[in-house]
């Protein structure tokens, strides 16, 4: 809680751009945390909405430190690593604007770092909140399940996670050179500096995915662009232009060639391709009727496939304009790009 011993205090870091309407959510949540943090530190990447004004006034109710650094034209990677630099505490715990934090999400992510054994680096994990049937269908199709992660394999999003000053500062921070995917460039320079994410499966945060097709379609193009202009992922974008280029053609031809092979590999195909998303189903909605399960249900192929086409229409259209990025991402992998503004000394 505020106020711990020197050695364990926590630093909670955000960036925010016009947030005014999802910030309470997150504050709220904050603020109920069975362990609090020692600071806050937000930085406004140029709000032009009342999210700072928000921010300021919240903090002044706070019983611990509550910095709002403005930034304008930040991108999320600068906003971080400039909020990192000004907090005052070697641990790290880092978050978004858009979440809820489940109340024992900061105790149980700062637990692995007092282990005898502590980690420099946690991934906490995070969970969709189904307030749609679109919404339960898509958390289903993008979402790993907490229990489904696997400790050592599981690369964190920056919306729950935590990490020692030290290992932020030894990997250069996070890339502020990359438009997208910062957060998975930075596992990726922790995972390649020997620093691999203990799992913190209990550290929850829930959020709303994408709530209509559109968006999701910018989104994932979006992260699939990322992947494209720093060469992230090769092997699993060229896995599903395989599946789609390759086996669906070829199982169309023996479904018209009416071919006793079409009754093996289409149920195969189908459960490898849709059978987890419909198994999330269940846990993401406990309480509803089995109506609405079978709805969220039918949007699940729908989904799989407009995801998948977009990430394999924006990872050539990255990867053409992005020798820059990649370049500079095998720079940055092997230590050659730090940080190029202060950072504070702690009182640790």
């Amino acid at each position: 809680m505020a106020g711990s011993t020197p050695n364990r205090r926590v630093s909670l870091i955000a960036t925010v751009r016009n947030e005014e309407r999802s910030l309470p959510t997150l504050l709220a949540s904050l603020a109920q945390q069975t362990r609090l943090p020692d600071e806050v530190v937000v930085v406004d990447g140029g709000s032009t909405d009342g999210t700072v004004a928000l921010l300021r006034s919240w903090g002044r109710l706070q019983p611990f430190p509550v910095q709002v650094l403005e930034e304008p034209g930040a991108n999320i990677a600068r906003g971080r690593n400039l909020a990192i630099a000004a907090c005052a505490h070697e641990r790290i715990a880092v978050t978004d604007a858009g979440v809820e934090l489940d109340r024992r999400w900061l105790e149980k992510l700062t637990e692995r770092f007092d282990r005898p054994t502590p980690a420099q680096f946690v991934a906490g994990v995070f969970r969709g909140r189904a307030e749609t049937i679109f919404q339960a269908a898509m958390s289903a199709t993008t979402l790993p399940l907490p229990e489904e992660l696997v400790e050592g394999r599981f690369l964190p999003s920056s919306r729950s996670v935590a990490f020692t000053k030290s290992a932020w500062r030894r990997v250069g921070g996070y890339p502020e050179w990359a438009a997208y995917c910062e957060d998975l460039l930075f596992d990726l320079a922790q995972v390649a500096g020997g620093n691999s994410p203990a799992l913190a499966r209990d550290a929850v945060v829930h959020f709303a995915p994408r709530g209509s097709l559109p968006a999701y379609w910018r989104q994932y193009r979006n992260y699939a662009m990322g992947d494209g202009q720093t060469g992230l992922l090769l092997r699993r974008h060229l896995i599903r232009y395989a599946t789609y280029l390759v086996l669906m053609p070829a199982l169309l031809w023996l479904a018209a060639n009416r071919s006793r092979w079409w009754l093996v590999g289409f149920p195969l195909g189908a459960a490898v391709y849709l059978g987890p998303s419909w198994r999330r189903l269940p846990a993401l909605t406990p309480a509803w009727p089995l109506r609405q399960r079978l709805r969220a249900a039918l949007w699940v192929p729908l989904l799989r496939v407009w995801g998948d086409l977009a990430k394999m229409l924006g990872y050539p259209r990255g990867w053409r304009h992005g020798w820059r990025h990649r370049a500079l991402n095998r720079l940055y992998k092997q230590g050659f790009l730090g940080t190029t503004h202060s950072d504070p000394t702690t009182e640790e």
